[in-house]
């Protein structure tokens, strides 16, 4: 027997990549000023971020992270059931649970770490995970991984998602979904879908990543703006984004964050985050709760760009959120009309397959509440002539 040698699948799969015009490049940021970002020497306005309320850099939430580094150190020193487990954690999570209405939360070094979390420890081999066709990357990885039935429905289906959870109603069963999409910026049907976890006795997984902060009432995400209760449902809010720092939080029932904490190998056998990133977070997070303008500003600018693209003929996906896919069809169309972007002084990164379906590439839109609306129409006439002189042969950028 010959073995295949793992330098040569790497290799034949990165010339793959390059002859379909689909190599990753990471891009150096030197520094940071509000959305302006310098690159290569060069200062972009960022649209191609997801720090939605402009959080990241507010002096809050930096002189929480530099006081509590200051009396505490850098790093937590262990995982959280050894010894790492700090107060700035406990008042986070409590902050967290208050906020978003739900009985208690759980800490987590990452929003992807916390989804394989919740799925290791919550389905066996004979249960089932059924999940929206166009969920996050780690909600299928972490099915696959807990060695459950992965089935699929498609984009925003509930009777899809009925169907398959009545193909297969052996072993215990979870309905998991993004609460907002993160390449496409629609929003998961998130009443219905609750109501056929509940007629099929599934647990419904909801992946906020991108919703809590921004969406429904305070900005408490996608579930409160569904209306839709704690009762048989898990809730993941990412801090990462909306809310400017690193980490996630699980939401529901004490039991289930019980057995989490117990049980959940992603949790158990990693080091905490450090307690001056929690604090950090905690800072994030009652700006988020006090300032509501930043959501006003972003509901508004989000508005304004929709208009304004649609009136100059852009052919945008149909979404309300900060998250605004440009459609541009053909991966090297994308990929030219991102630097063509760049030369203007814009960051708009292209999306490509397998990021997004097969003909669906395009530029991915993220608006902030610290843009303001001569940014934003100055990136819509960049959009125009972009998209009026890019070729599908264009020089490389930024990509995804």
């Amino acid at each position: 027997m010959t073995r295949p040698r793992i330098a040569e699948r790497i290799a034949s799969a990165r010339l793959q990549r390059k002859q379909q015009g689909r190599e990753r490049q990471r891009r150096v940021v030197t520094r940071r000023d509000g959305v302006k970002v310098e690159i290569g020497g060069r200062w972009l306005v960022n649209f191609a971020g997801n720090d939605y309320l402009g959080l990241s850099q507010h002096f809050a939430v930096v002189d929480a992270l530099q006081s509590t580094a200051a009396r505490e150190g850098v790093g937590s020193g262990a995982s959280h059931l050894v010894s790492g487990h700090h107060a700035a954690h406990e008042s986070l999570e409590k902050e967290m649970a208050d906020w978003l209405g739900a009985p208690r939360a759980l800490l987590f070094g990452s929003g992807y770490l916390a989804n394989l979390a919740v799925m290791q420890a919550l389905l066996e081999e004979e249960d089932v995970c059924v999940q929206d066709r166009l969920n996050h990357a780690c909600l299928i990885d972490g099915a696959r991984l807990s060695g459950c039935r992965l089935r699929r429905y498609p984009h925003l289906d509930p009777e899809g998602a009925l169907r398959q959870l009545r193909a297969t109603p052996d072993g215990a069963a979870m309905l998991a979904t993004d609460g907002v999409f993160s390449m496409d910026g629609d929003i998961a049907p998130l009443r219905e879908l609750s109501l056929v976890a509940k007629v099929q006795q599934a647990l419904l997984h909801v992946d906020d990543a991108h919703g809590v902060g921004v969406i429904g009432p305070e900005g408490r995400g996608t579930l409160a703006d569904a209306g839709v209760g704690y009762e048989g449902v898990v809730h993941l809010a990412t801090l990462g984004k909306a809310l400017g720092g690193y980490g996630a939080v699980v939401l529901g029932s004490e039991e289930i964050i019980s057995h989490l904490v117990e049980t959940a190998r992603p949790y158990i056998f990693t080091t905490a985050l450090p307690a001056a990133q929690a604090a950090a977070s905690l800072a994030a997070v009652r700006l988020a709760r006090r300032e509501h303008w930043r959501r006003e500003k972003l509901t508004t600018l989000v508005a304004h760009f929709r208009q304004r693209a649609q009136f100059r003929g852009l052919e945008l996906l149909p979404s309300t959120t900060p998250i605004q896919p440009l459609l541009c069809g053909g991966d090297q169309r994308a990929v030219a009309m991102s630097a063509a972007l760049e030369t203007q002084g814009y960051w708009v990164p292209s999306i490509r397959p397998p990021t997004v379906p097969e003909g669906r590439a395009r530029l991915r839109v993220t608006l902030s509440s610290l843009h303001n609306t001569g940014e934003v129409d100055a990136l819509i006439d960049a959009l125009c002539w972009a998209r009026d002189t890019a070729s599908g042969n264009g020089p490389g950028a930024a990509v995804a």
